[in-house]
């Protein structure tokens, strides 16, 4: 018999009040790169509407790794913070996971105050600066990174850590070929562009050990030319299921450098995104390569379930589904199929209780419209602007 999604079920050695994951989507809510009480507010509402893990995103290892500058760097500056948070929602008997990354060529450099690097040197959109090429010293540095933020994680309470390996970050950088031009130990081969990620997934694992669990997002497809194709993305998580260093892969999709729409799928709320963002990049969202950027995928149920299904058949390990899953019959499709945990972003957005709702029977489905005006909100406080207008 298929498990029940509402059921108590472990990952790894953490164990989770039902099968239920809070996908990690950017709160916005650490204007000077602290844990505020709008952001443990935000994961709350989650964590007592029913789900059983709740993942904070994003956190940096490095202060080159943000996105930019109000985000949290993972440190001894952020950890009461952190344990702050992490305490909280151990309070509603969710679990609370948090997304470890190194955003690579997506960092706004000028924000930051530091220059980004990436797999190759390459200009940025979001900066206007050229992102340098990371050299060995920077890749045994941010490895450590990687390290140090999962102790401190650890210590602060983290049940579960999610290593960050899609979306044009930057071990996802790594991974495309498209942005990894290089010619050393790390370019070439997919086993050589693949070499960080497990670098990166055995450094964390021998830190931890069995204290919490530990998980990577990982890409299905990014969605552009020269990215990460299904073919490659699955040679990456049979890589990662041979090393056993993972409990878990959360399966995504897309590129929030090259190709954002291809993970949210549905309407594309261009001028609302032109309007949140800084002049030179509004300007260059009115030309025609600025609209071609946001580019148009009808929404459907599960968007993700052909790709996914491919990744399942090919390896034991859990998965967790993720894209577009709106639904108990959509939840309970996926347990029958094989996988083990449901990954949702914007329908708790929208309804921060829907778990709790579709657990009782008081719904079948979500309210969430996908007319992804969430998606620029994330500069001034991620919400649904259907129930909570600015």
């Amino acid at each position: 018999m298929a498990p029940d999604v509402f059921a108590p079920t472990a990952l790894g050695p953490v164990r989770l009040r039902n099968r239920t994951v809070k996908a990690a989507t950017f709160e916005g809510r650490a204007p000077h790169g602290q844990v505020t009480d709008a952001l443990i507010d935000y994961h709350l509402s989650v964590a007592r509407g029913g789900i059983g893990l709740t993942t904070v995103a994003y956190l940096a290892v490095a202060p080159e790794g943000r996105t930019h500058a109000e985000q949290v760097v993972v440190g001894p500056s952020t950890a009461v913070g952190l344990a702050r948070l992490a305490d909280a929602i151990h309070e509603t008997g969710a679990a609370i996971a948090g997304q470890v990354g190194h955003a690579g060529p997506v960092a706004n450099g000028r924000s930051n105050g530091v220059r980004a690097v990436s797999a190759s040197r390459m200009p940025s959109p979001l900066s206007m600066q050229m992102v340098r090429a990371a050299s060995e010293q920077d890749l045994t540095r941010v490895t450590r990174a990687y390290v140090a933020t999962a102790r401190t994680l650890v210590g602060a309470g983290f049940d579960v850590l999610e290593l960050h390996m899609a979306h044009s970050y930057l071990i996802s950088s790594f991974l495309a070929p498209g942005l990894n031009r290089r010619r050393d130990r790390w370019g070439g081969s997919l086993e050589n562009r693949a070499r960080l990620a497990r670098q990166v997934a055995r450094a964390v694992r021998d830190e931890v050990g069995s204290e919490v669990a530990v998980t990577a997002k990982v890409s299905l497809s990014d969605g552009f030319r020269g990215g990460v194709t299904t073919d490659e993305g699955l040679e990456l998580a049979r890589l990662l299921e041979a090393d056993g260093c993972l409990d878990a892969l959360q399966m995504s999709g897309g590129s929030s450098l090259m190709n954002p729409m291809y993970l949210f799928r549905g309407d594309v709320p261009l001028k609302e995104f032109a309007a949140s963002m800084p002049p030179v990049v509004r300007l260059g969202m009115r030309t025609p390569m600025g609209r071609g950027f946001l580019k148009h995928y009808d929404f459907e149920e599960a968007y993700f379930w052909e790709k996914a299904m491919r990744f399942r058949e090919a390896l034991s390990m859990p998965l967790m589904l993720l894209g577009g899953i709106n639904r108990v019959d959509t939840m309970e499709r996926a347990m029958e199929a094989g996988f083990d945990f449901v990954a949702m972003g914007r329908a708790v957005l929208r309804e921060p209780d829907l778990v709790n709702k579709l657990a009782a029977g008081r719904a079948t489905a979500g309210a969430c419209v996908h007319c992804n005006r969430c998606m620029p909100t994330i500069y001034s406080g991620t919400r649904c602007p259907v129930v909570s207008p600015a």
